[in-house]
């Protein structure tokens, strides 16, 4: 160990030099500049006092330290992959000779093992003409996947910005530096983190598809409706995605299309009305609201107000309009109807989705779209309805979001609390119905039916039976739909060999127990997908009364009424600044996420680290700030006269300035990165057998994801 240790710092000593470090500064500084502004935001009121470090120039000089210092941690982590394990290891068996072909102009010569398309080799091929290399050595193969992750951080730092102007209407070229933190966490995500020094297809197809959801959030912050060109460009970024990895249509036609067609019914902007007249029958009101969605009013409120009747209505709203305003729809997701009609022509044409050796067996039954998203290894892929794997994701986003999940837990332990001043205030105040009714005293009187689904909804009664019917949900899926796939069971160089173990695999009873951990997950997770409290003002704006909704919950009457008020630090600024960062998503993209989330798992059979990436990516860009809530310890008289009061109060001010959990968060990465590092490179084994036998030749083996 020591020694194996020892060698490993020789090796980052004598990999270094000074002409590659300058040009890798060189190349961050820049990285740096794109990202970082070119001047001070426009968005500020100008009687505000500046830092000295928000000023443009300490803001470029923070990223450019940050992005390089992650720079020389993948660097060193590929220095180091390279020093222990010069061969290929695992599917690099397959990845590196195949582009190593294509190297050498052997375009027609395919691996049958490999079943996921060529993109990466065609990536590697462009990069090593860029630097004018001759060689293609797995060293220089692996070394693009840093170059991707650094990639991915820039990429990501611009998609969250864009999702924060959609928020609050700001110029889409500015950027919080809570983006920028976000994506710097992205690209040290252990899983995407792990495979920067190996010649794996997931950090450049995690790549490609955010180039994709960067021209998806261009395309809706743009003032002008998208034109010919612009979908066009979109067609041909979306079949670059599938290029990648077949898994990836889920996300350019469903999560991308669908995010568009909501964009479209939504931006038709119907005249509002000022008051919901009085209904009578359930009928009258079942009526008026599907008319108001036929014309785009649809109830889309932020997630942090919205109840499972919110869900469906948002739903439903969606629908009705999608369907009564075809030709709006239509001409905002016709890219995207491209693209799934030239993935199902491929599906027709290659007799399925996998590429393979086995694939003439797949022809001779009919293709399918759905079910043949299978990749891998066609005899250990069968295609299967696999429903545990929406179980399993929650507790892979708590573990690794553990930092992230402070505000929910702390939710969690309020919740009690809540629900009693709820049920107090719920007795103690009339229902909007009733006060309704009483000022109103020359209106008809209301059926039973309406009465009876107005207090059902508008109370939440049903939320109880809700959670109820959820866990049974689940111990059914549990007790019909666990499938242990066969790689699981026997590879013991994958952490999930050991995490089916000892839970899954260790007794029955420990599966059903387990439904708790994934229903509280579940609820943490969400909680913050949807954020800390009520909107932020530019959230609330964009429906005032939330009147398209029958069944509005005390909440979103509040909500309505009195938006959050801005965050102390953010006092003086103009709206759509930067208390945006705090705001919660729209139930629509919550919703679309998960459908495309549960897609893009449940056709595949293998649970893997590997498959959580992209949801996990997009959910942490959808994840708004938390704001610890703190005040000056001490006034300021009391203060002035004590340096380390003054040093408290300061230190409270830049506690209520950053999202304390994306440090946290940060520092969380870094221990699994360090863990999973250690464990690859010095804790190797062998294979053995019941008798002592050394196995698979004598090869190495390591411990990865």
């Amino acid at each position: 160990m020591d020694v194996t240790f020892k060698s490993s710092l020789l090796a980052l000593q004598h990999s270094w030099t000074s002409d590659e470090l300058l040009r890798a500064l060189v190349v961050v500084v820049g990285l740096a500049f794109f990202i970082s502004p070119r001047s001070q935001s426009t968005s500020r009121n100008k009687s505000t006092p500046i830092s000295k470090w928000e000023t443009p120039w300490a803001i470029w000089a923070v990223k450019t330290a940050i992005l390089f210092t992650v720079y020389l941690l993948g660097k060193s982590w590929l220095i180091m992959v390279e020093h222990h394990q010069q061969q290929p290891y695992l599917d690099e068996v397959f990845h590196i000779p195949q582009a190593q072909k294509y190297c050498q102009g052997r375009y027609q010569d395919w691996d049958d093992k490999i079943t996921t398309p060529p993109g990466l080799y065609l990536i590697s091929i462009a990069m090593l003409k860029l630097r004018n290399s001759a060689t293609c050595a797995a060293a220089d193969l692996r070394a693009h996947n840093l170059v991707g992750v650094m990639l991915l951080i820039v990429l990501a730092s611009f998609t969250r910005g864009m999702i924060e102007a959609r928020h609050g209407k700001r110029d889409p070229k500015s950027q919080s530096f809570h983006a920028f933190h976000t994506a710097i966490n992205v690209g040290l995500f252990p899983v995407i983190f792990f495979f920067s020094a190996l010649y794996y297809t997931d950090v450049f197809s995690t790549l490609v598809v955010m180039i994709a959801y960067y021209d998806h959030l261009f395309r809706l912050v743009s003032p002008e409706s998208p034109g010919l060109f612009r979908g066009l460009l979109t067609v041909a970024v979306g079949i670059g995605a599938l290029f990648m990895r077949q898994t990836n249509v889920f996300w350019i036609v469903v999560y991308f299309g669908g995010l568009e067609a909501v964009h479209a019914v939504r931006s038709l902007e119907p005249a509002p009305v000022k008051q919901v007249p009085h209904f009578s029958t359930l009928l009258e009101e079942v009526t008026f609201y599907a008319w108001r969605y036929s014309l785009g009013d649809v109830h889309d409120p932020p997630l942090s107000v919205a109840w499972p009747d919110d869900w469906v209505l948002c739903l439903l709203s969606i629908a009705i309009a999608a369907v009564c305003n075809p030709v709006r729809v239509l001409k905002q997701v016709w890219p995207h109807i491209t693209v799934l009609g030239l993935f199902a022509g491929f599906v027709v044409w290659n007799g399925g989705v996998v590429l393979g050796k086995a694939q003439s067996q797949l022809s001779k039954r009919p293709p399918c779209l759905f079910f043949s998203l299978m990749i891998g290894d066609k005899s250990n892929h069968i295609a299967t309805i696999h429903l545990a794997q929406m179980l399993y994701i929650w507790p892979f986003f708590a573990f690794f979001s553990a930092p992230l999940l402070i505000p929910s837990v702390l939710a969690l332990f309020r919740a009690p609390v809540q629900a009693i001043n709820r049920l107090i205030s719920g007795r103690a105040t009339p229902s909007p119905t009733q006060t309704k009714q009483t000022s109103q005293v020359t209106n008809p009187p209301q059926y039973l039916a309406l009465r009876v689904t107005t207090h059902f909804f508008t109370n939440k009664i049903y939320y109880i039976p809700y959670l109820l019917s959820a866990v049974l949900l689940s111990l059914a899926v549990v007790k019909y739909n666990t499938i242990i796939h066969p790689f699981t069971l026997a590879d013991n160089r994958h952490y999930m060999f050991y995490v089916f173990r000892y839970t899954i695999l260790h007794s029955v009873q420990r599966r059903y127990w387990l439904v708790a951990a994934y229903t509280t997950c579940h609820w943490l997770v969400w909680k913050r997908l949807a954020g800390g409290g009520p909107p932020q003002s530019p959230i609330a704006a964009d429906s005032p009364r939330f009147i398209n909704t029958p069944f509005p919950s005390r909440e979103m009457q509040a909500a309505s009424r009195n938006p959050a008020p801005i965050p102390k630090n953010n006092a003086g600024k103009k709206e759509g600044s930067k208390h945006t960062v705090y705001a919660s998503p729209s139930t629509s993209t919550a919703l679309i996420w998960l459908l495309t989330t549960a897609l893009s798992l449940i056709t595949a059979p293998l649970v893997e680290p590997r498959y959580f990436i992209l949801p996990w990516v997009f959910f942490r860009l959808l994840v708004p700030a938390w704001q610890l809530p703190v005040a000056d310890p001490f006034p300021a008289a009391e203060a002035r006269g004590s340096w380390w009061k003054r040093g408290f109060n300061l230190a409270a001010g830049m506690a209520s300035k950053i999202d304390l959990t994306l440090a946290v968060e940060t520092a969380w990465f870094l221990v699994i990165n360090l863990g999973t590092v250690y464990m690859f490179l010095f804790r190797p084994f062998v294979w053995r057998g019941a008798d002592g036998e050394v196995l698979d030749g004598g090869r190495v083996q390591r411990f990865m994801w």
